[in-house]
Formats: C-alpha cells, sequence, structure tokens
C-alpha cells in the first residue's frame, strides 16, 4: 500500500470507531474509490457509475443562474482588432508652429498614421450584425473580430454614430451565435450584472472573454462629454471594466443585453478600475442601431436657432436664482423654432424634455438625443414664473 493509501485506510478506520457519518476516498491501484457509510454503519465502496452521479451532483450544486448565464453568452461576445489611420503632428510644432517664418518651411508636420487598438463588441444578431462604440471602430480603416471559437472574420461598418459613441459592424454568417437585446428601463439599482470583453487584449490570448460580476450602481447618469461624443442616461456599474472592455456587453443575471460598456472613471492618475464604470442603456442604443442599419447615419440635421451661456454664480445672484445651474438665453435668432416657441433673451432654460440642464455643455449634449421633426419640451425661469415650452425641430434648410 502507499503511504497516500495507508493514510486514508487509517482515517477510514477512525471513522468506523466514530459517529461520524463521512465519505472519504481509498486509492487501489492509482484509482480513486469512494466509500460511504452506510445506515448501520458499515462502509461501501461505490461503483463507477454511482460515482459518476455523485460527481455530477457536485457539478451541479456549483452552477449559479451567473455561471449558466456567462456559459450561453460568451460565444456572442468578440474581441475587435481595430487598424486606424490617425494625424499625428511634429512634437516639435510647439516649438516653433506658431511662429510664420518657421511655418512657411516647414509647414504643420502632420503625418498619417496607421494606429492599431483593441475593443470589444457584442453579436446582436443570427446573420452578425455587432454592437461596439464609435470610439473603439468608428474610424477603423481595417476591423478583424475574432469570435471564442478561435475563427477571425473581417468586419465591414454599417453605420456608426459619434455623438452617442455608437457603432454598428456587420460579419458575414448565418446561425451566429448572439445575445438577444433586453429592456434597460426595467434594469434595477441593486441588481446583478456581468460585464464581458477584451480588458488589454486577453481575449486575444485565449479567445474567450474576461468575465468581471458587480451590481447596477445607478440609473440615468449624465456625465460631461469626452471627445465630442455625449453620455447621457448612462447606467453605472461596479464590475470590473478596463481598457479594452468598450463595446462589449453588460448582461442581466437572465442573459439579456441591457447596456454597452463605453468608459470609466480613474483616480490618482491610474488607468485601472475603481468601481466606475458606465454603460450606455441598451434601450437608447435600439433607436440608433435601427436608423444606422436602415440609413448609415442618424439625422440630427434641425436648427434651433438661439444660442446660450452657462450661468455663473454672478449671474444667478443678479436674477436672484436658486442655484446656478441651467443656462441663460443670450440671442434667439428671427423667425426660427426658438422664436416660434417664444423663447426670449435673458429666459432661463432648466431643463429639456425631462432632462436637467447645467451648463451649455449638457444642452448641447441633450439635442443630440432629438430628430429632425421633433416636437421638445423647454423648461424655462422668466423673470419669477416658472414656464414650458414647446418646440418643433425644424429641418435645417426649412425656411
Amino acid at each position: 500500500m502507499t503511504d497516500k493509501t495507508s493514510l486514508l485506510s487509517l482515517v477510514l478506520v477512525l471513522l468506523m470507531l466514530s459517529d461520524i457519518s463521512a465519505s472519504i476516498l481509498l486509492s487501489k491501484d492509482e484509482d480513486l474509490l469512494l466509500c460511504s457509510r452506510t445506515n448501520g454503519g458499515q462502509y461501501k465502496i461505490i461503483t463507477t457509475e454511482q460515482r459518476q452521479t455523485v460527481n455530477d451532483q457536485i457539478d451541479k450544486s456549483r452552477k449559479t443562474l451567473i455561471t449558466e448565464t456567462v456559459k450561453n453568452v460568451s460565444p456572442a461576445v468578440v474581441g475587435i482588432s481595430v487598424n486606424e489611420i490617425r494625424q499625428v503632428r511634429d512634437p516639435l510644432y510647439s516649438v516653433w508652429g506658431a511662429d510664420p517664418f518657421f511655418r512657411q518651411f516647414f509647414g504643420d508636420r502632420v503625418t498619417n498614421q496607421e494606429v492599431k487598438s483593441l475593443g470589444s463588441g457584442t453579436i446582436i444578431s443570427p446573420d452578425g450584425y455587432i454592437l461596439t462604440n464609435d470610439h473603439v471602430a468608428g474610424n477603423g480603416v481595417k476591423i478583424t473580430v475574432t469570435m471564442t471559437n478561435g475563427r477571425h472574420y473581417n468586419a465591414k461598418i454599417v453605420g456608426t454614430d459619434p455623438a452617442s459613441d455608437v457603432c454598428l459592424l456587420k460579419i458575414e454568417g448565418t446561425n451566429l451565435p448572439y445575445i438577444p437585446l433586453g429592456n434597460s428601463d426595467d434594469a434595477m439599482i441593486g441588481e446583478w450584472v456581468i460585464a464581458l470583453g477584451n480588458p488589454f487584449g486577453l481575449f486575444e490570448i485565449n479567445d474567450q472573454p474576461t468575465v468581471t460580476v458587480g451590481v447596477i450602481s445607478a440609473k440615468g447618469m449624465n456625465l460631461d462629454p469626452v471627445n465630442n461624443r455625449y453620455y447621457l442616461g448612462m447606467i453605472q456599474t461596479d464590475a470590473a471594466i478596463n481598457g479594452g472592455n468598450s463595446g462589449g456587453p453588460l448582461i442581466n443575471s437572465i442573459g439579456e443585453l441591457i447596456a454597452m460598456n463605453t468608459l470609466i472613471f480613474t483616480a490618482g492618475g491610474s488607468q485601472g478600475n475603481i468601481g466606475l464604470g458606465f454603460a450606455i442603456p441598451i434601450n437608447k442604443a435600439k433607436r440608433i442601431i435601427e436608423e444606422l442599419r436602415s440609413k448609415g447615419s442618424v439625422n440630427r440635421n434641425f436648427r434651433i436657432g438661439l444660442r446660450v451661456q452657462t450661468i455663473d454664480e454672478g449671474i444667478a445672484n443678479y436674477y436672484k436664482l436658486p442655484s446656478s445651474r441651467g443656462v441663460i438665453v443670450t440671442y434667439v435668432e428671427r423667425d426660427s423654432p426658438a422664436a416660434k416657441a417664444d423663447i426670449q433673451v435673458g429666459d432661463i432654460i432648466t431643463g429639456v424634455d425631462g432632462y436637467k440642464i447645467n451648463n451649455d455643455q449638457s444642452l448641447t449634449g441633450v439635442f443630440q438625443e432629438f430628430r429632425t421633426g421633433q416636437i421638445i419640451s423647454l423648461e424655462l425661469i422668466r423673470e419669477k414664473d416658472y414656464l414650458t415650452k414647446k418646440m418643433r425641430l425644424e429641418k435645417l434648410n426649412d425656411r
């Protein structure tokens, strides 16, 4: 008998002398045999078939709704490799570029360079439509999609919308795995969510997404714009999201796509996750997806006809406003949608169609949510009166 078998036999003897009900493993000819204590206090060898049944039960006891969901949705998560052309300026330009004398000889010294980047995506239909971020693939000249079975596909851009940071790709295929679109309006603060993706290019190593789990921390988060991309109504999660996760899915516990992971907040110069991740709600993305599929772009070709200024403390004190949130109208174009809606110089705009307006940037971002011909409501303060005005967003060339 081996030392391992002797030890196990000793344990078996001790168990037989005790009142403890237990099961242990014995080794015989290098095979492990499961021994179980009967009700009469005797131990018997369990057959291979019985052992498989026990193993199956143990395996099932480890499975949860989360693990089953990850197993089901993972094949529809893809890694995205993008080649894009970026303009790069000579770093010395900041030294001599402002001088016309030198500039006439050297010019702007801007060159085009091919840059590689990585991101994530979600297959949302069996015929190969893929949802990702505009900042991941919107400028790609060559886009390669990697699936969990190791296959690589060349993807084409169906349409992209920089303002909302949504991009729709397409690969050729049929009966592909996909994740059904859920209802982000039904998402609950505190419910479990799963983030999957390609952080730091790890998907490329073993052809499978990295999985992190957290909860929905907040909904309806309006963030400051980044590079003319506007993030309104975002879902916040503490599931770990890092560089490369952008464009990947945020899944609820029953396997529905409820948001697209897009950006994170960092602290102290760190580039990693600190538990503040933000995702674009899928209900917002649905409308954009349909527009990109049918038209290739989003139509925001409307005019408003007003100029505004962010309210500072001085303006708030002068108008005796309760806070410095909002914008003050400084100009209204004649015969414009704003003029037809009776918007006047000096009006304080505090909200648009339920969105709170904090400054001129948030107002610009809110208008990205609307389309040509839509009628919207503006909440404003005129002197001491609180008013609501309706405004139709006219086509830019309608006069």
